[in-house]
């Protein structure tokens, strides 16, 4: 299904917890821009760990995978309280539309890329990376050509930080096989193949809605 609208379809975003922690953040001096932009730490810290992980072994590995996969998850709890702290708290910004959107592109390739370097793939890192971007631009491109904002994955940024964290998770059990970063390598050929499906689909959604406004 695909799912359009200018603003992202979160059930998290509906749910008592989220809320709670939104009211608690407005109530504060902290803005929405602030949170964006801790998201990009968020994700330093993440890809950091991804890199550093793909050269350790034993205990320091698993340290390391189940930080990786807490910074990728707090990014993304980023991502939903600086939206709910500007709306829905009222402490939207006049630049709030750049916080929103520049901070995800450099987290997105920040993480990825410090996958590819972890599992010894670079390319397959920046490619992913790349891929990432794409969708987020062919979303961006659709809202400029007035037809709606396009949040469809199947590789969607919620979509993206789920593999990369069940991968990490999983890459812990590598040693059970003898295995080393394959799983996260895995991890890595499906964000930048389904990325690259997103963008294609997301594109097609576009010239379809374009076509049929004729």
């Amino acid at each position: 299904m695909t799912e359009t609208g200018e603003r992202r379809p979160l059930a998290s975003r509906d749910t008592q917890w989220a809320k709670r922690i939104a009211q608690w953040l407005a109530s504060r001096s902290i803005m929405p821009n602030q949170i964006s932009q801790a998201s990009m730490i968020a994700a330093a810290l993440a890809g950091g760990s991804f890199c550093l992980a793909g050269f350790e072994i034993g205990w320091i590995r698993v340290v390391l995978l189940v930080l990786a996969a807490a910074f990728c998850q707090l990014r993304l709890l980023c991502n939903l309280f600086d939206g709910m702290v500007a709306v829905e708290g009222g402490k939207g910004a006049s630049d709030g539309p750049f916080w929103n959107e520049f901070p995800d592109r450099i987290a997105d390739i920040m993480i990825l890329v410090g996958v590819g370097y972890g599992v010894g793939s670079p390319g397959l890192g920046w490619a992913a990376a790349a891929f990432a971007v794409l969708t987020a631009y062919v979303r961006e491109l659709g809202r400029a050509t007035g037809t709606p904002s396009d949040f469809s994955g199947p590789m969607a940024k919620q979509h993206r930080m789920a593999t990369i964290t069940a991968a990490a998770v999983l890459s812990i059990l590598e040693p059970l096989w003898n295995g080393h970063n394959q799983v996260l390598q895995a991890g890595l050929w499906l964000i930048a193949i389904g990325a690259a499906f997103t963008a294609l689909r997301r594109g097609r959604n576009i010239v379809r809605s374009l076509k049929a406004g004729r």
